[in-house]
């Protein structure tokens, strides 16, 4: 057995790519406009780790979705958590649940799908303005 993608439904598919490559750096690996099914699907990852891609399907038809904190979340190591989520923050992304503790922290997708960040290795020293920093809204 082998480990192929996780899959999330999106509401608007320029908005989630803007999201996930402008701001989170991952890249595009495919992209596929299926006109018969009426969707479009686009398989984005972290830059060298492509093998392990997240499915984002837009569905051109309108809908209303709900219940992204019932998925759970989807988690990423990053080298500098404190840089990470400052480059975010630099690029208009709210960080729901700051790096207080130099190890994790949670942000939300447009469609409010909850992304877990982590500290590669070992947890970084405590600091601010991070220590300080309260959540906003869920995570």
């Amino acid at each position: 057995m082998k480990y192929l993608h996780t899959m999330v439904r999106v509401s608007d598919l320029d908005e989630s790519l803007d999201f996930f490559l402008d701001k989170l750096g991952f890249v595009l690996v495919r992209r596929t406009d299926y006109e018969k099914g009426r969707f479009t699907l686009a398989f984005v990852a972290p830059p060298g780790d492509e093998a392990y891609t997240l499915e984002l399907t837009w569905n051109w038809d309108p809908e209303k979705l709900s219940g992204g904190r019932n998925f759970g979340h989807v988690a990423y190591g990053v080298e500098d958590i404190y840089a990470y989520c400052q480059q975010l923050m630099d690029k208009g992304v709210t960080i729901n649940r700051p790096p207080r503790d130099g190890r994790m922290a949670f942000i939300k997708t447009p469609d409010g799908i909850s992304i877990e960040l982590l500290q590669l290795g070992d947890a970084l020293p405590v600091a601010e303005p991070w220590a300080s920093m309260p959540n906003i809204g869920s995570w």
